[in-house]
């Protein structure tokens, strides 16, 4: 007969280790790309940043001015204990009024300036690739040296085209300096062309800075187009990414910020179970 005594001890391990008890694979909140709340934002800027700070984010992600200054933007995260940590900016600013858009940045706190669509390159080639390198390169150099700021690229899934033992993204990558050009990988725009985010995390880890959490609604069948209708997001959880084996992969190759990017009018009920979702995992 097993004394008692080891088989409370065995019981007691057996839990400690169920996971039930596991810590959380999420625990921190958040960012928001302010993209998911565009048109509330347009409408009524600061009343927006307070719904948004009451569901308990902090983190901002800023793809527009919504035509305020940065510097009445940052007053007002300020006010709320908010930041705004990136400042995404169209392709031919950040190429061509550089300095411009680190001012802006800087002004509203960034430590990230990203790009999230590549005008007139789709379907992508091996030709802009190379075009697109080099640009990227003298983007992300001047922004780090002349204004300490990482530069991001965002993917859209028209990168995703197969070319050698990988695709046009892995060669984007391999011509772009890792000291100038980060990634800001959109999970659900990494899915959308055949990826499989969690792989293509641990291919390019070091190179991921920042991440934008998405779900794509079940059923629906991507391609390399880079577009889909908005409806087609839907509350994390509920779509066909393997999220938690995606922010596992995240974690290990310590991704620093994490936005919510949800581009369906259904925000007032999918953010928050979104935001339910992360936290129960």
């Amino acid at each position: 007969m097993i004394p008692k005594y080891l088989f409370a001890l065995a019981l007691l391990t057996a839990v400690a280790l169920s996971p039930l008890t596991a810590a959380p694979l999420f625990p921190q909140a958040p960012g928001m790309v302010s993209y998911t709340y565009r048109d509330l934002l347009k409408k009524d800027l600061t009343g927006t940043l307070d719904t948004i700070r009451a569901l308990g984010v902090t983190d901002m992600e800023f793809s527009n001015l919504f035509g305020k200054t940065a510097a009445e933007i940052r007053q007002a995260l300020d006010a709320r204990g908010m930041v705004c940590s990136s400042f995404g900016v169209s392709y031919p600013d950040a190429l061509n009024k550089t300095a411009e858009v680190a001012a802006n940045a800087q002004t509203l706190g960034a430590k990230f300036i990203r790009v999230a669509w590549l005008p007139d390159r789709q379907p992508f080639t091996l030709a802009h690739v190379e075009q697109t390198a080099v640009e990227f390169n003298r983007i992300g150099k001047e922004l780090r040296e002349k204004h300490g700021l990482t530069f991001c690229y965002h993917n859209h899934g028209y990168e995703f085209v197969p070319h050698g033992d990988g695709t046009l993204f892995d060669v984007l990558l391999a011509k772009t300096d890792p000291t100038y050009v980060s990634i800001e990988l959109d999970v659900l725009w990494a899915f959308f062309p055949g990826q499989d985010p969690a792989k293509l995390i641990a291919k390019h880890g070091a190179r991921i800075k920042l991440m934008h959490v998405k779900d794509l609604r079940k059923g629906v069948v991507g391609d390399a187009s880079g577009k889909t209708a908005v409806e087609n997001d839907v509350a994390l959880g509920t779509g066909q990414l393997d999220l938690p084996k995606i922010l596992r992969a995240a974690k290990k190759a310590g991704v620093e910020h994490y936005y919510i990017e949800d581009e369906s009018p259904n925000i007032a009920t999918q953010v928050p179970q979104s935001l339910a979702y992360l936290k129960s995992l």
